[in-house]
């Protein structure tokens, strides 16, 4: 913060009595935000339906010979594709400096299911653009608050749903704004080649959509007064409203949004994999432990996990 002292200003200093200098904005800010470009024309499908498990998983550190988890377990680690600015889903613990949330759960969880161990993980560090890409080589699988669509399937395989949610609306504790029905030519901020930003895009009331990298980018920009409103998942807005108290959530929910962990295209086995690593969270109760650690006290508690949907 820059403090401002009585001192006698110079010849040099010409600067207007009063005058405000305007707040810096986050690097790789678009106004107007562009339309998500990596993500095709959406086709027709069922977007929480993904691949059966093959069967009861395996014992861990004895993967099927030739499967891609035998090939992780001989690598001795698994790579996963995170965020580090999500809070309550990925996030970086300040005191310890371990990535830490929901999602980072559910990925060690995946580890001990294939090593017996929930810390043999490479963490790569993504942002919301490479998300989709991040699969082609340079990570086994992502897990980033990735809402599942069928679109996006044309490009990845999801797992089965592990979170339901949908899109809402974080302003500012003294906002009259009841929705995204109130932000007809507001600007409305979510992080880039997101499904929130085409929702904001498309909504009727006609808001301007301003892309960030990150969401904390986006909180920086709504605290700063340069945005008018953030909307993506209330899931992600439930993270933003708790590191700052100032925000409210507000709206019903104006979206669907399933989430999953995404794989490369030819890693279906892995996919099965997960999705039984995921039907043993459901039934043991771990899905509920998790859920309870991160989510439940800013969403409320729920009844149960989303249930899995196969397709074969």
């Amino acid at each position: 913060m820059l403090l401002l002292s009585g001192c006698t200003t110079g010849p040099a200093d010409r600067s207007p009595i009063g005058a405000r200098a305007e707040a810096p904005v986050p690097q790789g800010v678009a106004d107007p935000a562009a339309p998500p470009s990596a993500v095709p024309p959406e086709p027709e499908c069922d977007p929480r339906a993904s691949l059966r498990p093959a069967g009861a998983l395996p014992q861990p550190g004895r993967m099927p010979a030739g499967s891609t988890m035998e090939k992780i377990r001989a690598r001795g680690r698994l790579i996963a594709g995170v965020d580090q600015n999500n809070y309550l889903f990925g996030f970086r613990d300040p005191l310890t400096g371990r990535l830490e949330g929901f999602d980072i759960d559910l990925v060690r969880e995946v580890a001990r299911a294939i090593f017996g161990d929930p810390e043999r993980v490479q963490y790569v560090v993504v942002t919301q653009a490479q998300r989709l890409t991040a699969v082609n080589g340079q990570v086994d699988l992502v897990a980033n608050s990735m809402t599942i669509t069928c679109a996006r399937r044309e490009l990845v395989e999801f797992s089965t749903n592990y979170l339901d949610s949908g899109q809402r609306v974080l302003v500012p504790e003294t906002s009259s704004v009841k929705g995204i029905e109130d932000l007809g030519g507001k600007r409305v901020c979510a992080a880039a080649n997101t499904t929130s930003i085409q929702a904001i895009i498309d909504a009727p009331a006609k808001p301007v959509a301003i892309s960030a990298v990150d969401w904390t980018d986006c909180l920086v920009l709504l605290q700063q007064g340069q945005v008018d409103a953030i909307s993506t998942t209330d899931n992600v807005l439930a993270g933003l409203a708790a590191q700052d108290p100032t925000t409210k959530i507000v709206g019903p929910r104006f979206s669907d949004e399933p989430h999953g962990l995404a794989f490369a295209r030819g890693a279906t086995d892995l996919v099965r994999f997960v999705n039984g690593v995921f039907d043993r969270l459901r039934a043991d109760g771990g899905w509920m432990q998790i859920y309870n650690r991160w989510l439940g006290p800013t969403l409320g508690p729920v009844p149960a996990p989303p249930p899995a949907r196969y397709r074969g």
